[in-house]
């Protein structure tokens, strides 16, 4: 028997594809149409056919502490999720006005610091954060640009209301997901693709090498660009990888490039080439030994130096991961408003600071009903979701609350928004949150789409893949 979505239960959440009573949004419809009308078994046949094509592609992230030490392949949903036209029009204004006002707060917090002269945030919020790098106070960043690649995690809640859950600009990953989950959906559903007229992404890496190469000084007509990695355990590789080749740019490690005369130069088979743009795909604590942490392998020494002379060009900027923290976060709105004098388009989600005595209180009190992160964790670690929690849990972050009350934010938790996944024989209702990148060079870029994230555990909140998170791929239609 065919699969339909007459008997899909939307429950109380707002459904990304479905309003109600198997009913599709309007920009679903070609799509929902398409999946009714294929014969018993074929899109069981197509997931099946989609995870073959990522295999063979090679798509995996690591999975740290396997006794196997093997890479898995991310796991991915055919059932592609819809933003209309007028939703995205809504995010891409929101996300470039976000990131216009985090870009000004960078340069301001490692020159002037105005921001905390005028006590819009308090000194010590920065001052004890440990993103906050001393080594970039009074660096000047080639074109005055700090955070050339962001990725930003959205959601929306029941009411249909997008929110920012967190910024992510140190070295946002998941990129190369968006770009293959793409190839695999136009051959599952070329008709539904073609016939719903979606924006394409497949020119990101076209983008990328545009803002990166921007950086390089005017009089460079072909400034040499390289993407740095830590190499091939690290859990993103295949995505360092696949976009250094993406990008026809050289893929190298931090024992690939040295500091001679005051550049930064990539030791080739016909000898050494100055490298005049690195993105980097490591941490600032393990870029230079000689800066950040000493005993880094992973770095190149020197290279801060050299990066401070302004003979070579880093993105992102080292310094960029105070805009992460997430107690910082929770002081977006003034911030957009500090620089900018506006209001902010995107929210924030409603966030107590655990470092004010009387917020900390109302979470103290409210432990099961709130979510509680770790100000500088990522990946779903570090994290208490207190409708899910048990009592010992709930002791254990009073705790770690109270012993270190900056290391830790909380949030109301939200009835994320949910879209179908398909269970063998019918389809069932995941949360998902949703990735857009952005890139910042001659002009700030939006990626239309981005990776949608799947809670693919029945009811859980936590779309990290290193969580057991999927992906699906995002369709943003044009008007």
């Amino acid at each position: 028997m065919p699969l339909d979505f007459n008997t899909y239960d939307t429950e109380t959440f707002y459904d990304e594809l479905i309003e109600s009573a198997g009913v599709p949004r309007a920009g679903a419809k070609i799509l929902v149409e398409r999946i009714e009308s294929l014969p018993a078994g074929d899109i069981l046949s197509r997931q099946r056919a989609a995870e073959a094509a990522m295999y063979n592609m090679g798509i995996t992230f690591t999975v740290y502490g396997s006794k196997e030490g093997t890479e898995k392949i991310f796991p991915f949903d055919i059932i592609p999720r819809i933003v209309e036209a007028k939703d995205w029009a809504y995010i891409e204004r929101g996300l470039k006005q976000r990131i216009h006002a985090l870009n000004l707060f960078l340069d301001d917090i490692y020159h002037e610091q105005k921001i905390l002269k005028d006590k819009v945030i308090p000194e010590e919020m920065i001052r004890s954060a440990s993103a906050f790098r001393p080594q970039c106070v009074g660096l000047d960043v080639p074109r005055g640009i700090w955070c050339h690649i962001t990725g930003t995690d959205l959601v929306r809640d029941r009411d249909g209301q997008h929110y920012v859950l967190e910024d992510n600009l140190r070295c946002p990953s998941g990129v190369s997901y968006v770009l293959e989950n793409r190839q695999v959906l136009k051959r599952t559903f070329p008709f539904a693709f073609e016939a719903s007229r979606v924006r394409a992404v497949d020119n990101y890496p076209t983008h990328l090498l545009e803002t990166l190469q921007f950086l390089a000084p005017d009089h460079l007509s072909a400034p040499t660009v390289v993407v740095l990695t830590p190499g091939k355990y690290n859990s993103a590789y295949f995505e360092h990888s696949f976009l250094a080749q993406q990008m026809g740019v050289e893929l190298v490690e931090g024992s690939d490039l040295v500091v001679m005369d005051g550049f930064v130069h990539m030791r080739t088979t016909r000898g050494f080439q100055r490298v005049d743009v690195i993105y980097r795909r490591i941490d600032d604590d393990f870029i230079d030994p000689k800066a950040f942490r000493a005993d880094s392998v992973l770095g190149v020494p020197g290279l801060i130096d050299v990066y401070r002379n302004g003979r070579v060009a880093l993105a992102n900027a080292p310094g960029t991961g105070i805009a992460d923290d997430k107690a910082v976060y929770a002081y977006l709105p003034k911030i957009v408003k500090y620089y900018l004098d506006e209001d902010m388009i995107l929210p924030n989600v409603p966030t107590y600071v655990c470092a004010d005595e009387k917020e900390r209180d109302y979470v103290l009190a409210n432990l099961d009903k709130l979510v509680v992160k770790a100000t500088n964790e990522s990946g779903g670690y570090g994290m208490l979701v207190g409708p899910h929690s048990t009592p010992e849990q709930r002791a254990e972050f009073d705790g770690l609350i109270r012993e270190n009350p900056r290391n830790y934010i909380a949030q109301p938790t939200l009835a994320l928004s949910r879209a179908p996944v398909l269970m063998e024989d019918h389809f069932e209702g995941r949360h998902i949150d949703l990735r857009p990148y952005i890139l910042y060079g001659r002009d700030i870029y939006v990626m239309p789409g981005g990776l949608t994230r799947v809670a693919l555990k029945k009811g859980s909140l936590v779309v990290n893949s290193s969580q057991g998170g999927g992906s699906k791929d995002t369709w943003v239609l044009f008007g």
